[in-house]
């Protein structure tokens, strides 16, 4: 019942979007953040227990609040970055991104009707580890988009493919290949999960002392670490084009706004960079000089 009330929240969202980039490619990346963002944070959780019990709060409040605080419990992680997010959730929860599919394909359809011409639709499936994970979510988006599309009695295309932010990922990519139309290199959890450190805590803590003493020569979070993490997004392009000769290749992150980092996507094949607005002129003028330095 959530669901359905969430869904067409989600579909006016997305037709925003998709009139704004009528015409254009869109990458949309299903739901991703840690499953903790959507509990109520467990200390507080305990205190407005607590505090029913001392102010003699009725007994149907009183169990509605322990209630929400066992389901916490049951659901807190020690580590929710690389708890139950991404793809996870939605191999527990199924219904989460079967929704989300259906909500993107109405609303591309919504926009085709309304303006005449709609975006090429590109599903992300975030942080796939194994083949099975993806290939299970493939066939519950194409289910999905399928009967939207049947329903409606019109085609758009679309295509399902994976964020690669984790280095099983890039070595397996050739595995994971066989059931993407795309990759895109989410490389700031991939720099996290490949040098094992907390983005937040080591820019707050140790990496400032690190650059300024000469350990590593730059931020890999601000530029890739070219001879650990960019051996990583290399190797995931051969792997998963040894399987796709024309699979599409992305990157998904602030490096993509990093002229260094453009340079070596560049170098290792990608077809193409995201990054913030802000990052888009730099972008593009670092990619301009990346080709010219090809010639």
């Amino acid at each position: 019942a959530a669901l359905e009330e969430i869904l067409p929240m989600q579909q006016k969202d997305f037709e925003g979007i998709f009139t704004a980039m009528k015409g254009l490619p869109v990458t949309v990346r299903l739901l991703d953040p840690p499953l903790h963002e959507f509990l109520p944070n467990l200390v507080d959780q305990s205190l407005a227990v607590q505090k029913l019990k001392l102010t003699g709060g009725s007994e149907e409040q009183l169990a509605k609040e322990r209630e929400t605080l066992a389901q916490v419990k049951r659901l807190h992680e020690q580590n929710p970055m690389l708890g139950t997010r991404g793809v996870r959730l939605a191999m527990l929860y199924p219904s989460i991104p079967e929704m989300q599919a259906r909500a993107i394909i109405r609303a591309a359809l919504a926009v085709l009707e309304r303006e005449g011409e709609t975006v090429g639709v590109e599903i992300m499936v975030p942080l796939v580890i194994v083949r099975k994970e993806l290939e299970v979510q493939r066939e519950i988006v194409v289910k999905a988009v399928e009967e939207e599309l049947e329903a409606a009695g019109k085609r758009i295309d679309y295509t399902v493919g994976t964020m690669v932010e984790i280095p099983r990922a890039a070595l397996t990519a050739d595995e994971v290949a066989e059931v993407a139309d795309f990759f895109s290199f989410g490389t700031n959890d991939l720099t996290q999960t490949a040098l094992g450190i907390s983005r937040d805590d080591a820019e707050a803590g140790f990496l400032g002392h690190y650059v300024d003493t000469d350990v590593i020569a730059k931020n890999p979070f601000e530029s890739i670490d070219v001879d650990g993490v960019g051996q990583l997004v290399k190797m995931g392009v051969d792997r998963g084009r040894s399987t796709k000769p024309e699979l599409k290749v992305g990157v998904c992150g602030e490096h993509g706004g990093d002229p260094d980092s453009v340079e070596f996507f560049h170098g290792a094949g990608l077809d193409y960079v995201s990054c913030s607005p802000f990052r888009v002129p730099i972008a593009r003028l670092a990619a301009a000089q990346a080709v010219l330095k090809g010639l």
